[in-house]
């Protein structure tokens, strides 16, 4: 009975602890969810983003933003316009709770940032893409990935 108690908190802590992704793992979900996606090889824009928002945490936050927006996730998603947390107003673009974004499954953070990559602003809603990606080489990011 006891091995059936640790093992369920053991299943328990696992559904709520972050995962840090590295950016071979990273590339493998993005160049399967989304590559080419609107003319973006996402695998290699993805990858250079998250390591620049968050370091590939999952569980990444910041609420810090001076318009008073909060970031969710691996790839900070905005609450102001594409998720909702409940404490501020939010377009919800990508119709999704900014919650369900900081967890290890990050299929529905791929489809937000499918989303995102529609808009006319495109991939510039990211800061870090414009600072650190846009017009970059970027093939360091993939770089003994094997893809």
């Amino acid at each position: 009975r006891d091995i059936i108690h640790l093992f369920s908190l053991y299943q328990l802590n696992k559904l709520t602890m972050p995962k840090v992704f590295s950016k071979c793992e990273l590339a493998r979900q993005l160049k399967h969810g989304m590559d080419g996606f609107h003319g973006y090889s996402l695998a290699k824009l993805g990858v250079c983003m998250a390591e620049h928002e968050s370091s590939f945490d999952t569980r990444a936050f910041n609420g810090r933003n001076s318009n008073g927006s909060s970031d969710y996730g691996i790839f900070q998603i905005n609450n102001k316009w594409w998720c909702k947390d409940n404490k501020h107003p939010s377009k919800n673009a990508c119709n999704i709770m900014c919650s369900k974004l900081l967890d290890d499954n990050i299929s529905d953070d791929i489809n937000c940032i499918k989303r995102v990559v529609r808009d006319p602003n495109g991939m510039s809603a990211w800061v870090a893409w414009v600072n650190h990606c846009k017009n970059k080489d970027l093939s360091q990011y993939l770089a003994g990935c094997q893809l």
